[in-house]
């Protein structure tokens, strides 16, 4: 099913009573409500728990009222004052704004409610634990290849309420955040794809219900012509596939799946796509990815040969599983972005032999089940706050050794590695102990490496 560039008359969501707005964090997703609403004649008010001078300029530049960091009073009174709460994605849900709002009756909504009420043009949306940015971008690239007008936003560096002010856009590819979707009203994307599940932010949402839920409402909306794509080798994505819309499953283990793998061949609907040798990457969690482009690319209009030259070009993104370089017969990999033990699991399975560099600060979630690493897991080093469960899940197991800085951690990693290992970061966890972000992380590891090994 394609959707067409245009679709007129398509049903925008309800006008939410803009008379009063209330956001709840003003970082860049903030920000940019905080722009949106004033460009359309809004007076917004902005809480930020934890302002900086770069905050107090931004809002100073905007011309917006900053609250910082109120007290209860001060929130009990903001809230009843307001006509809507706009959270930013990332404010944690038991933040005491929201059980505010809940005793007076105040609408939460998200950006994406704000988009939707000021813009109908198409949305392709994918959601998932892992994979999210990749399959995003290499669907954005495949529409464009194909002659749509589309654009990679949500949890971009493009939000979509700021992406809708592009008049020359003829497709929105949304990456759909679990923050953004737990606090959309109503979300109804034309084809809606969801990658997979495992337990994530644990230190945001309430419980890991409400994360699942938050996740399954990418489809709780959908219009009756619109797309749902699912992964169906995913037990949880499985049990929420919605049996009332238009649905194409893919699957590296379901033959039975409209998208799949079948003698080295991505096989589609229409029948083979490409080989799998064919794709710039194919590692276990490459291949689920394709197949989830595939389906996601074509159900929105994209043709076979734009899919497969987008699949063949793509050769990653930064800090998700990249080749620093190879020195020694050891290869060395920067997989920062694996902020989940699922993450670094999908990343370990890929190689032979391996030394993991793991750790930083957890996300309340279990590490347990990287013990099955072992092997090709053969040494392990611990980094970060978390060093301590890192070490505890590998004990007896495999040689862990601990290390108190990123320089450290290069140095211990190359002294254990062999001829034909990998050499690994994918910690498993944030980096917010040491670093800002993981981009600041992946950048320190790969700067270390190069000067540490690459020079030696």
């Amino acid at each position: 099913m394609s959707i067409p560039a245009v679709l007129p008359g398509r049903v925008m969501n309800a006008e939410t009573n803009l008379a009063a707005p209330l956001v709840l964090g003003f970082g860049v997703v903030g920000r940019a409500v905080g722009r949106a609403l004033l460009d359309r004649g809004h007076d917004p008010v902005i809480i930020e728990d934890r302002p900086t001078a770069a905050t107090r300029l931004e809002a100073a530049e905007l011309g917006v009222r900053l609250i910082e960091a109120p007290t209860d009073d001060e929130l009990t009174a903001l809230v009843a004052s307001a006509t809507v709460l706009l959270p930013s994605p990332g404010v944690p849900d038991h933040h005491r704004a929201f059980a505010l709002a809940a005793e007076v009756g105040l609408a939460v909504r998200s950006e994406f409610d704000l988009a939707r009420q000021w813009d109908n043009r198409p949305l392709v949306a994918i959601t998932g634990t892992n994979g999210k940015t990749t399959v995003t971008t290499v669907v954005t690239d495949a529409l464009n290849r194909a002659g749509r007008r589309a654009a990679a936003v949500g949890n971009t560096e493009v939000p979509l309420v700021t992406a809708i002010g592009e008049a020359d856009i003829d497709v929105f590819v949304v990456e759909a955040s679990s923050f953004r979707l737990g606090h959309s009203a109503r979300f109804a994307p034309d084809v809606a794809t969801w990658l997979n599940f495992a337990p994530d932010h644990l230190d945001a949402h309430a419980s890991l219900a409400h994360y699942e839920q938050a996740k399954a409402s990418i489809w709780g909306h959908l219009e009756p012509e619109a797309v749902a794509i699912g992964n169906t080798a995913d037990p949880v994505v499985s049990r929420h596939l919605p049996p009332d819309r238009k649905l194409v499953r893919f699957s590296t283990s379901d033959a039975a799946a409209e998208w799949h793998v079948a003698n080295g061949q991505l096989v589609g609907p229409d029948g083979v796509l490409m080989a799998v040798t064919d794709l710039a990457r194919a590692q276990p969690h490459d291949v689920d990815n394709a197949l989830a482009v595939a389906a996601t690319a074509m159900a929105a209009g994209a043709d076979a040969t734009s899919v497969v030259a987008a699949l063949a070009s793509f050769r990653g993104l930064p800090h998700r599983m990249e080749l620093v370089g190879e020195w020694s017969g050891v290869s060395w990999y920067n997989d920062s972005k694996a902020t989940v033990p699922q993450a670094t699991e999908a990343a370990v399975g890929g190689f032979g032999s391996v030394v993991l560099i793991a750790g930083g600060r957890n996300k309340g979630l279990s590490m347990a089940t990287l013990a099955t690493l072992v092997p090709p897991i053969h040494h392990v080093v611990a980094i970060g706050d978390a060093a301590p469960e890192v070490a505890a899940v590998f004990a007896d197991l495999v040689p862990v050794l601990s290390a108190r800085s990123m320089a450290e951690a290069v140095v211990a990693a190359e002294k254990v590695a062999r001829r034909g290992d990998a050499v690994l970061l994918s910690p498993g966890c944030t980096s917010f102990d040491w670093y800002p972000n993981y981009a600041e992380r992946g950048l320190d590891f790969t700067r270390l490496v190069r000067e540490e090994v690459g020079h030696s």
